[in-house]
């Protein structure tokens, strides 16, 4: 019989690939998740996805029955409240009911540090979750790691956002700081292979890449890879608490969770075993090849999943003027709720572009084409190859179909003249077996102060297209997809 394995923070950074990575190795896989519906589309279809909190200790028994190994990848650093009580209590609550259920192993990823070296409260907190985990008497695998490098993760987005963005980094002290940074595929490869240890076997285990360097060191080389020249300054100012508020102003990064992962980088966070080396076939790649591993696939297309997406980040949702700052990007993601089918929701969304038009806005949408080709662009001039299906690759107005998922996902890539990186993205969720969610999102990737000025200067106007845009669709959902007048037409805003 296959055994069953649960996932926790499977709508975070690593939980989200682990689950695929367990998926593609054929197993037997269920996730527990305060809102389920957020990994509609995200999971397999032969994935379980049951509902449950941590926090919440009569959840989890039904989430835990049947279960053999479980996955605790649970942390609370976006928090507002005191986020290492909060996960004391979680860990509590988990383990004891993990030992009720007959679990027979539980994997934890902590963070790496010396516990003599005066560890900050992250940091801190990371140890003593595995610590309480250990407690409830089910065998746990614990592994610590540091700066994790790959698209979308919080180290590598930080330090694409200063990098691309200062030409000059000022630098204070924890920049020198050594660490062994791990590229994302490597966590992942050890995470999985954890499941071959004989299920009595208990040990934490350090991992990190080859390389012991320092953070100012990380910088430099996504630097090289990009061809950027770039000035680093060493200072001795720049509190923890001060270098948060500046990457909050700086880069992405919110203010509050900034101060939390900047207060850790004061310890030095490097692999002081080999007890990992030792048991598994695993041989992590070098700092050069994970940042040119994650640059890539951030050149190619979204990541496949980002810290942001973690429901735990906080500040997400309900983002003020301008658009949520997730990673280096700016989004505006907006939703609404339609009483229709799941393919009646997605006609509108399927069609359009081309003659059918964009749903608000038209004139303003070819005014933007005929800027674009002044200024040697493609203009609006393609349209689209087939007026009712989009295929992944199809030219689209100027736009680029990026991913497609008949009756669920549209993803655009802008191929306009513009100062950074666009997309424009529609996913249709079911909520019952009579409406669905419509939800559409704009994603820009500035490039340098000309694409913040670009982003923030059209944003009152693309608000009001983007508004317009979603009734539009929500109104030909709700009238069961019907299709509007041919003679609509057409145009677009990054």
């Amino acid at each position: 019989m296959e055994r069953m394995i649960l996932v926790t923070g499977a709508t975070g950074y690593i939980g989200g690939r682990l689950v695929a990575a367990l998926e593609r190795g054929g197993h037997c896989v269920r996730c527990l998740a305060r809102r389920p519906e957020t990994l509609n589309g995200r999971v397999g279809a032969g994935t379980e996805v049951v509902q449950g909190d941590c926090l919440q200790p009569a959840s989890l028994a039904p989430a835990l029955t049947g279960v053999h190994t479980a996955y605790y990848l649970v942390h609370s650093m976006g928090a507002t409240k005191d986020f290492a009580a909060l996960d004391r209590e979680a860990a509590r609550e988990f383990g004891e009911a993990a030992r009720l259920a007959g679990v027979r192993r539980i994997i934890y990823l902590g963070g790496l540090g010396e516990p003599t070296d005066d560890l900050s409260p992250h940091l801190k907190s990371r140890q003593e979750t595995g610590d309480i985990l250990r407690q409830s008497g089910v065998p746990v695998v614990e592994f610590r790691a540091s700066v994790v490098i790959g698209s979308g993760s919080l180290s590598f987005e930080m330090v694409r956002a200063l990098v691309e963005r200062l030409p000059v980094l000022i630098c204070p002290k924890w920049v020198a700081v050594a660490t062994q940074p791990i590229g994302i595929e490597d966590l992942i490869a050890y995470l999985v292979a954890a499941l071959d240890l004989p299920e009595d076997r208990a040990a934490i285990f350090p991992i990190g890449g080859p390389d012991v360097v320092s953070y100012g060191d990380i910088m430099r080389e996504y630097a090289r890879q990009r061809g950027l020249r770039r000035w680093f300054i060493a200072v001795p100012v720049l509190t923890p608490w001060l270098s948060s508020l500046w990457l909050g102003l700086v880069t992405p990064l919110y203010a509050r969770v900034g101060r939390k992962l900047i207060d850790s980088l004061k310890n030095p966070t490097i692999v002081r075993d080999d007890s990992a080396e030792r048991t598994f076939q695993i041989r992590p790649r070098s700092l050069r090849e994970a940042m040119a591993r994650a640059a890539s696939v951030e050149d190619a297309e979204q990541a496949a999943t980002r810290w942001s997406d973690a429901l735990s980040a906080g500040g997400v949702q309900g983002a003020g003027w301008g658009g949520a700052r997730l990673g280096a990007r700016i989004v505006d993601s907006r939703a609404v709720t339609v009483g229709a089918s799941p393919s009646e929701a997605f006609a509108p969304v399927r069609r359009i572009g081309g003659a059918q038009g964009w749903y608000c806005g038209n004139a303003l949408w070819r005014l933007r084409g005929f800027l674009d080709l002044l200024v040697g662009g493609i203009g609006m001039r393609r349209g689209r190859r087939d007026p009712e299906v989009p295929h992944q690759g199809d030219a689209l107005d100027f736009w680029r179909v990026e991913a497609y998922e008949s009756d669920r996902l549209l993803r655009l890539s802008a191929e306009m003249k513009i100062p950074g990186r666009a997309w424009l993205q529609f996913e249709v969720t079911p909520l019952d077996d009579a409406r669905c969610e419509v939800r559409q999102t704009a994603i820009f990737d500035p490039a340098g102060l000309a694409g913040l000025l670009y982003w923030y200067a059209l944003y009152p106007l693309h608000a009001v297209i983007f508004r317009g845009m979603l009734d539009g669709i929500a109104a030909r959902a709700s009238s069961g997809g019907a299709r509007p007048p041919r003679h609509v037409t057409h145009a677009v805003l990054a």
